[in-house]
């Protein structure tokens, strides 16, 4: 599992708090200070069935900005902006083993990305001895 956050982030930090309490093994990346590039975004809105623009924080977007038209012709265009200014982009984002990517800002998509990440650990742990 791996949790992209901001350690200056309420949310970021109750998050990490969960996935802890549930005894879930994740990676940090702090993404402020190692920027996910566009194809990495690609990769997560389309994990998360959404529009790069749903990623975005609208009022650091503005800051930043960022004022290009919500529409398929300008996707790779907020791809780029994202990128290129990460505190643009919606946190803590945390992808499960399995694939599954959640905004995690509400208790029922930590529960999602928690349950996932606990399936997939015991599909993948060696089976124990007989009895």
């Amino acid at each position: 599992m791996e949790i992209w956050l901001n350690p200056a982030c309420s949310k970021c930090r109750t998050a990490v708090a969960e996935l802890d309490a549930a005894g879930t093994d994740y990676t940090v990346r702090r993404y402020l200070e190692d920027p996910p590039t566009a194809d990495e975004l690609a990769a997560v809105v389309d994990r998360l069935g959404v529009d790069p623009w749903h990623l975005a924080r609208d009022k650091e977007a503005r800051e930043a900005g960022i004022d290009l038209p919500r529409d398929a012709g300008h996707r790779d265009a907020w791809l780029a902006a994202l990128a290129a200014h990460p505190r643009a982009i919606q946190r803590p984002i945390i992808t499960a083993a399995d694939g599954t990517t959640v905004v995690g800002r509400d208790p029922d998509s930590l529960r999602a990305v928690i349950d996932a990440e606990t399936v997939q650990e015991r599909l993948t742990r060696p089976p124990g001895p007989s009895s």
